[in-house]
């Protein structure tokens, strides 16, 4: 494994690498609940980066085990290996009581981006984008009061992992989405079916869905300005839609 950073800097990577989720985290009134979200996206973060770190499949696969066999140590009764971002997930899990699930399917979806291949039709993107947005939005969602695998979460994230591949093909970057595929349909249909649900989500837990209302203009492939982003999510966390 790389060198961790010190753990006062795990806020400061999320920052620079999650800037969306960082920005709605602020929003969180409760310090010690941000600090449990900001590990989650930390969580994410460092598993996201593992496939661009590896010249070979297997040493992906040996970080990823690295990580599958540190949830293992949270969720048991022993001591935790002195990773700060590990150390940070423990404590959110032991003080949120966070679902397992979530963070099982964040490890899991980067096995498949360790030699990513495209997306073969519409439903494998929409596997990732469950498994790996989806799942996050989930576990923050409980982080901040929400239930356990809150589904509306999950299609929230959906529409969110799809909308940012989306985007990322737009600037040139590279995805796994089938070429031609156009998501700003699936988009829409998992806002749309998420909506009902996110009425019975604790106002205090918003601000863990709220950048899912970037998603409708990175589907479209628009360049969004921060002030656009403070806009957006105030307005997000303000009237609870997305």
């Amino acid at each position: 494994m790389a060198e961790p950073a010190p753990a006062e800097d795990l806020e400061d990577t999320v920052r620079r690498s999650d800037p969306d989720r960082w920005l709605a985290s602020r929003f969180i009134a409760d310090p010690a609940a941000r600090a449990d979200v900001i590990a989650l996206y930390a969580f994410d973060h460092v598993l996201s980066r593992v496939p661009f770190q590896v010249s070979e499949p297997l040493m992906g696969e040996i970080r990823l085990t690295w990580w599958r066999e540190a949830l293992d140590e949270i969720y048991g009764s022993g001591p935790v290996r002195a990773h700060p971002v590990a150390l940070g997930v423990a404590d959110a899990v032991r003080q949120r009581g966070l679902a397992r699930a979530p963070l099982d399917a964040l490890v899991e979806a980067r096995f498949g981006d360790i030699a990513p291949e495209p997306f073969v039709n519409t439903e494998g993107a929409l596997i990732h984008a469950d498994q790996t947005s989806g799942a996050l939005m989930q576990a923050a969602a409980q982080a901040l009061g929400a239930p356990a695998n809150f589904h509306a979460a999950k299609l929230a994230g959906r529409a969110y992992g799809l909308a940012l591949m989306a985007h990322r093909r737009a600037i040139g970057g590279k995805t796994r989405l089938p070429d031609g595929l156009d998501v700003n349909p699936l988009v829409r249909q998992a806002l749309d079916e998420a909506r009902p649900g996110l009425g019975a989500l604790p106002l205090q837990a918003f601000p863990a869905l709220a950048y899912a209302s970037l998603s409708r203009p990175y589907a479209r492939g628009a360049r969004i300005s921060v002030l656009e982003k403070q806009v957006r999510l105030v307005f997000a966390t303000a009237t609870g839609r997305v």
